[in-house]
């Protein structure tokens, strides 16, 4: 049998040293990790971020907000409810318990309704903030806005007379949810759906020739508006 000269002999037990090391480094590991895991509890459920903040109970209704900003919502204050055109969290222009949908115009509740149906492939609900009001509902807010906006002059930029407004008259709908408006500000013509005031992003008309011609220059807001000047 031939003889392994000295220096391949060598040269193998340096491999085999070498492959040896390697092992016991990675087994160290190994047992390092599991014991770790084992001495770590998973954090609970409780203690992991929510997704959504939770929501609030009761009957809110809309605050006008100011320019540029999407309206919170409150309690309201004042004997007025549901009847009036109060409306909870989360009711949709489909909702037919509550007067604030239901009172609306026949002809803007049917735009509103096929442009949801619409929307919803896009994965996109249309929440009413408000739609037709009492006109005592409508006081309410207008003299909330005096007391909020410190005189008649500014609160007009937000809130109209009971007399003069497109709510108390059913044509007229604030749409909740930043998405749903901004899916009406790009597509709602085709529907005859249109913005009307620039001050306030949520708050759609019918005019049907927008389906045809595109949605009229927006006023400023509403003490621009001739109607709320009668």
């Amino acid at each position: 049998m031939p003889e392994i000269p000295p220096t391949t002999r060598k040269s193998s037990r340096k491999i085999y040293w070498f492959i040896g090391i390697g092992l016991t480094v990675t087994i160290a590991l190994i047992v390092s990790t599991l014991g770790h895991r084992s001495d770590s509890s998973p954090p609970s459920i409780s203690s992991w971020p929510s997704s959504a903040a939770s929501p609030s109970n009761g009957p809110r209704e809309e605050q006008r907000a100011a320019p540029g900003k999407h309206p919170s919502r409150r309690v309201p204050r004042g004997p007025v409810g549901e009847s009036d055109g109060v409306v909870p969290d989360d009711v949709t222009v489909f909702d037919d318990a509550f007067p604030a949908v239901t009172n609306l115009d026949p002809r803007l509740l049917t735009a509103l309704r096929q442009a949801a149906s619409e929307a919803a492939d896009d994965g996109t609900k249309f929440y009413v903030n408000s739609g037709w009001r009492s006109p005592a509902y409508q006081n309410q807010l207008l003299r909330e806005a005096v007391s909020k906006y410190g005189s008649e002059r500014e609160a007009a930029r937000w809130v109209a007379t009971a007399a003069t407004s497109l709510h108390v008259k059913g044509k007229a709908v604030d749409i909740g949810r930043p998405d749903a408006a901004e899916w009406l500000s790009k597509q709602g013509a085709e529907y005859g759906l249109c913005q009307i005031y620039r001050n306030e992003p949520w708050h759609y008309e019918l005019r049907t020739n927008a389906i045809a011609q595109g949605c009229p220059r927006m006023y400023a807001d509403p003490t621009q508006d001739p109607r709320t000047q009668q």
